[in-house]
């Protein structure tokens, strides 16, 4: 019998959906679930079986397209002492040191360069930031955004075919391109890793990309203390630099998960400070989604008009019910 991991870049070639290809990459991790659809749920980890107790201790949340998959290990054990006991562990752990040579990372091949080329990247766009690939469990090769900070690999984002993504864990949160705002008064942050680099191809370098992308809705809690905001680590790492800065653009995509982003973005920053952009209309109906979009269709005069014509951010809670564009 075919293992699960070998037959998935198989299933993608005969047009299974996203959700079909997660169910099966989950499988190959020891996650059985009979189908991937849509939500939050908590499963036994596979390494451990939940201990004695069956503990439930992975979280698993699936975003509604079946495109971005974020796994977390709450904690695990046999009493409720023992669980104490390792989540004050967690927050005392050690971030763990990468290399370039002890991830297995390596230079872009022609196929990868196409990709972008066709994306409106160019070679020497990727090559400033440092864009490499790796070779997966079954040969698959993924595109590897690499973290730095003051130049040293610090964290590294993945992504496949179907834009799946994930990290290496116990790394350190940082924003995408962190160096390029280092001294910058004003800045851009983006969604994710691809829209930094666009924003980029439009002669914006003062840019960075969020790490976890977007939450599911706006929180209407009142800011959690910095050792329990798990999500915004990127920014209460960064703080010190950040509270500098005076003026701050969203460049944030237009369907609903990212706009409770920008909301929890102007929460943690400041909204005197936050700025959001306006995209073009598509058609009749509705906008351009994001930055990599506008720079494929309508070049970088385009993006960079986006960026000009920026509006004070107001807090506005996202309904869905609404389109994206009125």
């Amino acid at each position: 019998m075919t293992s699960p991991q070998a037959s998935a870049p198989g299933n993608r070639r005969l047009g299974l959906r996203p959700l079909d290809v997660l169910t099966i990459k989950l499988k190959g991790l020891g996650m059985d679930m009979e189908k991937c659809v849509p939500g939050q749920y908590s499963l036994l980890c596979p390494a451990g079986n939940g201990g004695d107790s069956e503990e439930k201790s992975l979280s698993v949340y699936i975003s509604p397209d079946g495109l971005m998959l974020h796994l977390h290990l709450q904690a695990f054990g046999d009493s409720t002492s023992s669980r104490s006991r390792l989540n004050h562990i967690a927050q005392k752990k050690t971030i763990r040191e990468v290399t370039e040579e002890g991830l297995r990372l390596e230079p872009l091949c022609d196929q990868l360069r196409r990709y972008f080329a066709e994306r409106m990247i160019t070679s020497e766009t990727l090559q400033r930031n440092l864009v490499m690939q790796k070779r997966c469990w079954n040969n698959e090769i993924v595109t590897a955004f690499t973290y730095r900070k003051r130049g040293k690999l610090v964290n590294c984002k993945y992504r496949d075919i179907m834009k799946i993504f994930w990290q290496d864990k116990d790394t350190d949160k940082v924003f995408y391109g962190l160096d390029d705002i280092e001294g910058e008064s004003d800045i851009i942050i983006v969604e994710g890793e691809m829209d930094k680099l666009s924003m980029e191809e439009a002669g914006f370098r003062n840019c960075v990309s969020v790490t976890d992308g977007a939450p599911a809705q706006v929180s209407t809690k009142d800011l959690p203390p910095e050792d329990k905001d798990t999500g915004y680590q990127y920014i209460w790492n960064y703080k010190e630099h950040l509270d500098k800065v005076s003026f701050i653009i969203l460049v944030i995509d237009g369907d609903i998960p990212s706009q409770a982003l920008a909301e929890e973005l102007a929460r943690h920053l400041g909204k005197q400070r936050c700025w959001r952009v306006q995209w073009h209309k598509k058609d009749e109906f509705c906008c351009f989604n994001d930055a990599n979009e506008v720079l494929m269709f309508l070049g970088r005069g385009a993006l960079k008009e986006v960026i000009e014509n920026v509006e004070l951010h107001q807090l506005q809670v996202p309904d869905q019910a609404k389109m994206q564009c009125t």
